[in-house]
This record gives C-alpha cells, structure tokens and sequence, in this order.
C-alpha cells in the first residue's frame, strides 16, 4: 500500500528542520483525496507550532505533476446516490479542503511550494498558500472547473480578481494553461527555476542560517531564490496573458451574453486562444453564470469569506447543479460528451444561479465560522 501523503525532516547546519510534504499518488497526478488532506492538516498543524520546524516545503512525486487536483469520485458517487441532497462527502470534503488551504495561506512560517509540471484545481489552492511558490519550464497551471461543471475554487474567488485587467475572468472561463512567464504575471508563482535545481535549492536551504524568527526565515529564503533565480531569467518564455493583456480585455468586457458572442465568434490564428475559446464554449453554462458571480465579488471579501462563500457555492453545485454531469463524462465514463442542464448560457435561469450562490448554512452554523 503506498504512503498517499508523505513527511519528512530535512535538516540544517543551523539545527533547525525543514518540514518535507511530498504527495505521492503519480499515477494519479498526485490528486489529493480526503485521507491526503486531513494528514496534511494534522501535520502542518503541527509543524506550526513546532519552534525545531523552520520552514516548510510542498512537493508532488515524479516528474509530471505538482497537484492535478481534487479526487472528486468519492463525491460523485454519494450525490448521484442522493440527488438533491447535500451529502456529507461533498461538504467533508470541500470544507477539509478549504481549511487546508487557508491553513497555508495563515501559516506564518514561510511555505515553499515546488510547483513543477501540473497544477491544477486544488493543486493550485495548495500552491497560492505558499509564500514562496516556484514555477519551471514544465509548469502547466489551470482552473479547469468550467469543464466539469463547477467553477475556480479553492481561494479562487481571492486571487483570480486580483490578477490584471480581467484575466481572472478569462482563466476561469476558458481553463487556459499558463505557462511560467504567465503564472509569474499573474503572482501565483513568484520565482523561476529549472526543474532540475530542486536538488541544488535543497541543499542550499539546508546550509541556510534559518533561526526561530519568522520574518528573518521568510527573508533567507526570498534571497536565495532570488540569487538562484537570476541566472535562468533569460530562459523564460513569452507570456501570452501579458503579451495579449489588451485583447483579453476587450474578449472579457460587458456582461455575460457579450462575452458569451465574443467568444464565439472570435476569429483567431493564435493557437493557444483557440483552445481556450473551444475548451470555454463546451463548458456548462451554469458553471458561466457561478464564474461570472464570482468576478462580481470584486475584491471587497476577505480571504476568510471568500472561502466561506465558495464552500456554500461548492456543495450546491454536487446537489443541484452540473457538477456530477460533469465528472461522469469527463473522469467516469470518460466519453466527454456531458449533457448540462442547459442548452446555453442564455437558457440558465436566474433562479437557479440564486439557488447555488445561496448558502445552506448561517454565520452561525457555518463549517468554516471560526475562519477570521
């Protein structure tokens, strides 16, 4: 039986440790199951407080992926058990999930996410935790929930509206992959490296002075990624987001049904535009409608309530919405035909995207209340 999560100590000429998580399901592109995320909330809980724990470091195993993502099948097979119902897979799953991710992003420690090859989905939550969060050549990030019937997740509703102009949307909308350049642009990675110096950065934070000051630990660190990152600056490809920051703007502009005839009738040669214009226009339109509500949340919610908005959304969209559709064409049966619920975008009725932005719990009873 493999190990799904694994934990290690590395340790420092200073005396100090380093805290190792490496996820360990490569077959399955390291997508996280529940049994991975309660270990890693159970350890890091108690890494935090360890005064030995210095720094801690988020890795996936192989060469192919960082995180694809959540295991989403346990939650499928309980809501098409239960159609209708908030099951407590879904809810267990996604408020385990999200208290994870907001863990990291509270941490205080500094946090370094090697996030090399895929990051996807709850990857990408795990990742905009880190405080140092490394991309290389052979990252590919992506939201791809429109194409299963669900919509950026995992802290999306936070740092999708804080990218530049209204490339939080366009991610959300049309699953594109960035490359590095691209996640640097828009700061969820904020230092390159090539995929083969994670041994090299290993050994130089293990030779690193880390002390039991935070703040002095989360500077040594910044420093040496930067001096490592220097001399691979000149390596970095051409970020599309950046390069067509105007274009995306325009194809991003108005309200849903003008972005929606945009889209379809955008006449482009740039291959890497196509593909997100197709993989946008097969996605469920209710998944549209939840993204474009999210964009509207601007930048005015907290962290904290950004994640207690999205849990609400979350489940809402296993009981009644396209989420269970999407998963059986997409991870069970694999035949990639779903059928959504509706048509288009102009056919979802307004009543139904108020049902799945309304929340099934108060302030008070809510699984993430204690969230500050």
């Amino acid at each position: 039986m493999t190990q799904e999560v694994i934990f290690q100590t590395l340790g420092t000429l200073s005396g100090q440790s380093i805290g190792i998580v490496t996820l360990n399901i490569e077959k399955a592109l390291n997508a996280l199951t529940l049994d991975m995320v309660a270990a890693m909330q159970t350890q890091l809980t108690h890494w935090q407080t360890d005064d030995n724990i210095a720094c801690v470091v988020l890795q996936g195993a192989g060469e192919k992926a960082f995180c694809a993502g959540g295991d989403v099948r346990a939650i499928y097979h309980a809501s098409i058990a239960n159609p209708n119902n908030i099951t407590d897979e879904a809810c267990g799953f996604f408020t385990q999930e999200y208290q994870l991710d907001y863990l990291l992003h509270q941490f205080g420690k500094p946090i370094l996410v090697w996030g090399d090859g895929i990051v996807m989905g709850g990857g990408l939550g795990l990742m905009a935790g880190g405080s140092h969060r490394i991309v290389t050549e052979r990252s590919r990030i992506a939201m791809p929930e429109v194409t299963i019937g669900l919509y950026p997740d995992v802290g999306g509703s936070y740092f999708l509206n804080r990218m530049p102009g209204k490339t939080g949307l366009f991610l959300g909308l049309t699953a594109y992959n960035m490359n590095a350049s691209d996640a640097l642009y828009v700061e969820l990675g904020n230092h390159y490296l090539t995929s083969d110096q994670q041994e090299p950065l290993f050994d130089a934070m293990a030779e690193l002075n880390w002390s039991q000051d935070s703040e002095l630990n989360h500077q040594l660190l910044s420093d040496l990624l930067t001096t490592m990152t220097e001399p691979h600056l000149a390596t970095l490809p051409d970020s599309p987001l950046q390069q067509f920051q105007t274009q995306i703007d325009l194809l991003m502009s108005g309200d849903i049904l003008d972005v929606h005839h945009q889209l379809s009738t955008l006449n482009t040669e740039l291959e890497w535009l196509q593909r997100a214009q197709k993989t946008a226009l097969a996605g469920s339109p209710i998944s549209w409608h939840l993204i474009f509500a999210q964009a509207q949340l601007g930048t005015e919610l907290s962290l904290a309530q950004c994640f207690q908005w999205e849990l609400g959304v979350s489940v809402n969209c296993c009981s009644m919405g396209d989420f269970c559709e999407g998963v059986r064409a997409l991870l069970i049966d694999k035949d990639r035909q779903p059928k959504w619920l509706f048509n288009d975008v102009e056919a979802v009725e307004q009543s139904r995207i108020d049902q799945l932005t309304t929340s099934p719990w108060n302030n008070d009873n809510h699984p993430l209340a204690d969230f500050t």
